[in-house]
């Protein structure tokens, strides 16, 4: 047999999609590339590695196993990669960070000259709500997290990074009535919630509550990006983090209604446990925060202090 490290590569991609189309995607590579290298893969061996049923891709018992072997071969190719790189002098190995969905906003800005200067780093950013953030952290398999609210349960680390601001936000087509919502005119709102779980939706109940205020709920949505379409058409009313709708905003899809109180405002964090034994990527992720946050927040976050 003569497979190539490629030819493992793709028949790894095309097992976990099961399908040639989200493998090219996903390889950056054209569907008929992709094919090739698969056909050639196969012809190696006398068993099935597949099947195909209509237009979907079924991967046969065995081509399971050989997908598996294949993770593990590719998972011995980058250690090799990365300690290379570690024997140049430079940095190499994985980083692993969970955040908010609201966060997704705001760390790719601290963390995008960190990676971008190291090419020997492999990043994953899992993007959820904060109870599936702090699991992950709480279970060690994250370095980092991004959070507004500090877990009260886990000892923990922290990098204070700028300020999270919450409002009620409605439809370009709300007419306000005086300066202020009033308690009567709040009552009256189809409210759009997140989902049980997520920090903003802790944030907007907790106001809520503080205001004795009778509202009804007209759904929950599972992410910051749905809840803000939700809010556009017309759907309801919603306290989201400004981070995320400043486009909206700016061009008058979405307004800002005034209400007491608001906006809330939270801090965003980056956050690791105390515990920690960190890499010497963490190390440095950490000292590049601190040495440049508040330049980066001064470039990319600046239009915050309009509001």
């Amino acid at each position: 047999m003569n497979y190539t490290l490629h030819q493992l590569e793709v028949f790894l991609k095309i097992a976990d999609f099961q399908s040639v189309t989200k493998a090219s995607e996903a390889l950056y590579l054209t569907q008929p590339a992709v094919s090739i290298q698969l056909k050639k893969f196969q012809e190696q061996f006398k068993i099935p590695l597949f099947e195909v049923v209509g237009r979907r891709i079924y991967i046969t018992e065995f081509g399971e196993e050989v997908a598996e072997a294949a993770k593990k071969i590719m998972e011995e190719v980058k250690q090799i990669d990365y300690k290379a790189l570690t024997y140049q002098g430079e940095l190499a190995g994985k980083l692993k960070i969970a955040i908010v969905s609201t966060a997704k906003y705001v760390m790719p800005y601290f963390i995008s000259d960190f990676i971008n200067e190291h090419r020997g780093i492999d990043l994953t950013m899992e993007v959820t709500n904060k109870a599936s953030v702090l699991k992950a952290l709480e279970n060690n398999e994250v370095d980092f997290a991004l959070v507004s609210t500090i877990p009260k349960k886990l000892k923990i680390n922290r990098i204070e990074l700028m300020k999270n601001q919450l409002f009620m936000v409605g439809g370009k087509d709300y007419k306000m009535k005086g300066d202020y919502l009033s308690k009567a005119e709040f009552q009256k709102l189809p409210l759009i919630y997140r989902e049980q779980g997520s920090a903003t939706r802790l944030a907007m109940e907790k106001f809520i509550d503080s205001k004795k205020v009778s509202t009804y709920k007209k759904m929950e949505l599972t992410s910051n990006e749905a809840l803000k379409q939700a809010v556009i058409s017309g759907l309801g009313f919603s306290i989201m983090p400004l981070i995320g709708i400043k486009n909206a905003v700016a061009i008058g899809d979405l307004q800002i209604i005034p209400v007491k109180g608001l906006p809330m405002v939270t801090n965003w964090n980056l956050i690791w446990l105390s515990s920690k034994n960190m890499s010497n990527i963490a190390k440095s992720l950490i000292d590049h925060v601190n040495e440049n946050k508040e330049a980066i927040i001064a470039k990319h976050f600046g239009w915050l202090k309009r509001h």
